[in-house]
């Protein structure tokens, strides 16, 4: 036994020997093309849905639709595309979500009216729904040591995404229009569909799959692209090895799996139905407490953090009208509107910098629930006044905490989850998420339009703050560990 497993390596084995080269900069580089998108496509709903409601005069509730609608498709689509990739592959679950997500993206540019125009925009949510698989993607090739440095690296083409998008809505919106800034918009998704015939498949989900001599040659690729050599021996998973030390070596342990093993392997995708037996394993006993507490915490981040890119035009554009001027001016100062949002992106650049210099050393629960009831601090003097420049500063704060929170939260996910359901664990969580996303809306919009701007706040600050206890209970700290491919005890 002893000669076999030291003539053996893992995922984790190879991934440490070849450090993090040319292949994992390769991998980052397309993973970011895709959340830069998503996070256009996202604000662009800052500056689309003002825009359209002045041209089609809709009312704030059917301007506030246009960004539920998306969310709800995010909902569908987060965890659609979690079983699909969980199932299929990661590479056919970010296909899929590029081909929506550009596709209508591009189309809802020429929507001739407003139900057409959530029709595309509730599309597009679908295939932003599969954000996360891209995440989880990036996230199996990168070395355990520095997993949560280089998440919060990747995390930083968000911050990007979100500055461009104010930039490009900044010379766009003025002299052509909101359809010009959807248009341009979806571009990143074309981008992705341009360069994926290049890019590899997870080892990790291959070993999963048993499909090890595919395994092999990625790493090998990953190798010789980083200019270093595999670890001698066999490659074998954690299920391979768990198994060797309950019950010995068989056939149905080895990964270098034959005919037989094969069959099996098909006959378990087959079964899984909906993804229904992966979500049973996310609410067995060993993770159930894990996974109800992260989609608390998932629910309050997105709440938190898209109500607050909303408020950020919103509730200035409320104070003018509960101060009994005209709703048409409420749009007439896109000057202003383009420069607070551009102002706010910002926010995420420190907010990066800071989570990327305390997640590996203070762990990921402990900088989670620092940042979000930090963010409540920031938050609280609006419920008192809302001046301009104390409204700027506070949000601005308040984005900068949320982001970071935000950013964190997704290392760890993918971390408490066995690669088996890694990306339906995070599917699913992302989508309790964009429940959070699809409420927010009727808070930032609907109830500021009202003249109840202290009960948004209020609302904003009880969700935050139940967001941050939820961290402060999460059961296991991921700081430096590997990830599994077995499911671990997280009570």
């Amino acid at each position: 036994m002893m000669e076999e497993q030291s003539a053996s390596y893992t995922v984790d084995d190879a991934l440490l020997s070849s450090g993090f080269g040319k292949f994992q900069i390769l991998i980052f580089s397309y993973a970011g093309i895709g959340l830069i998108a998503e996070a256009m496509e996202m604000m662009l709903l800052s500056f689309v849905g003002p825009s359209v409601q002045l041209e089609w005069k809709l009312t704030s509730h059917q301007e506030s639709m246009i960004t539920s609608f998306v969310f709800v498709g995010m909902l569908i689509g987060a965890y659609s595309w979690g079983v699909v990739s969980d199932n299929y592959g990661r590479r056919k679950g970010f296909l899929f979500t590029a081909i929506v997500t550009s596709g209508a993206g591009f189309l809802s540019a020429f929507a001739p009216n407003y139900l057409s125009l959530i029709f595309l925009r509730f599309l597009v949510g679908i295939g932003l729904g599969g954000g996360p698989v891209l995440g989880s993607w990036f996230l199996e090739f990168v070395p355990a040591p520095n997993r949560g440095t280089w998440m919060v690296v990747f995390s930083a083409f968000w911050t990007v995404g979100t500055i461009f998008e104010a930039s490009l809505a900044w010379m766009v919106m003025p002299k052509f229009g909101w359809r010009w800034l959807l248009a341009l918009s979806s571009v990143p998704s074309f981008l992705l569909l341009l360069f994926y015939a290049i890019t590899p498949e997870s080892p990790r989900f291959l070993c999963m799959k048993g499909r090890t001599t595919e395994a092999v040659e990625v790493l090998e690729k990953m190798a010789r692209l980083n200019n270093v050599q595999l670890p001698s021996g066999r490659l074998v998973s954690d299920k391979n090895i768990e198994l060797d030390e309950v019950s010995g070596s068989s056939e149905s342990t080895i990964l270098l799996a034959d005919a037989e093993v094969s069959d099996g392997i098909d006959k378990d995708e087959g079964s899984d139905f909906g993804g229904i037996k992966s979500v049973g394993k996310l609410l067995s006993p060993k993770l159930i407490r894990a996974t109800l507490l992260l989609w608390m915490a998932f629910f309050g981040n997105a709440f938190s953090y898209y109500g607050i890119v909303l408020l950020t035009s919103e509730l200035s554009n409320g104070n003018r009208i509960c101060a009994k001027q005209e709703v048409e001016s409420v749009h007439s100062n896109n000057a202003s509107l383009y420069k607070n949002v551009f102002i706010s992106s910002f926010a995420e650049i420190p907010g990066s910098l800071m989570s990327a210099m305390v997640v590996d050393r203070f762990g990921r629960r402990l900088s989670m629930a620092s940042m979000l009831f930090t963010s409540c601090v920031f938050l609280f003097p609006l419920v008192f006044s809302r001046t301009d420049i104390l409204t700027r500063i506070s949000l601005f704060g308040a984005r900068l905490c949320i982001s970071a929170s935000f950013t964190i939260v997704y290392i760890y996910a993918p971390e408490i989850y066995p690669t088996a359901v890694r990306t339906t664990g995070i599917g699913i969580a992302s989508s309790v998420g964009r429940i959070g996303g699809i409420l927010c809306p009727l808070v930032a919009v609907a109830m500021v339009h009202s003249c109840h701007q202290t009960t948004a706040i209020l609302l904003f600050e009880l969700v935050v703050f139940l967001s941050g206890l939820a961290v402060s209970f999460f059961p296991f700290e991921t700081k430096g560990c590997r990830l599994n491919d077995t499911e671990v005890d997280m009570n």
